[in-house]
């Protein structure tokens, strides 16, 4: 189940870096070759680089590729090592849960509530911020798959 969404969310996030460098390049020509510059390509490439931004963090949790500070683990036994990859795990998947899901969630039906739209778009910015629930479901599904399986992830 892993290797299948480690796959979707891999060439998801390959198609969103397409589409940004597209935008970023129409709108480089837009400007410099036919003077006039595109109004949208800015806002799709902000919007983008937010997906692409988030999305790209779930996916570095779920390969254990995220940032880390690694002073204490390498003075650690193995069985210390396991503990403290398992609470630090905990402390993600509640952050993940309060931050993301939650008032993630909460953005966003702010957002549809409130009927705001983008400026150039005119895209509902609750689809925009969509991305930071979807981004804590997945973090918090990649930190319970280490945890159930601790040896093979966390050592």
């Amino acid at each position: 189940m892993k290797a299948k969404l480690d796959k979707i969310l891999g060439a998801f996030l390959v198609f969103l870096m397409a589409m940004i460098v597209l935008a970023v390049l129409w709108q480089v020509f837009s400007r410099y070759v036919l003077q006039a510059a595109s109004s949208f390509t800015e806002e799709v490439a902000r919007y983008l680089l937010i997906w692409i931004g988030i999305l790209g963090a779930a996916y570095a949790s779920g390969q254990q590729d995220h940032l880390a500070i690694n002073i204490l683990p390498p003075k650690l036994s193995p069985a210390n090592r396991i503990k403290l990859r398992i609470g630090i795990n905990i402390l993600i998947i509640l952050f993940s849960i309060l931050a993301l899901i939650i008032g993630g969630g909460n953005l966003v039906y702010v957002n549809y509530e409130l009927g705001q739209y983008s400026a150039a778009l005119g895209l509902p910015l609750g689809f925009v911020y969509m991305v930071l629930p979807i981004s804590g479901v997945l973090i918090v599904f990649y930190k319970v798959i280490e945890l159930a399986n601790p040896k093979k992830y966390l050592v």
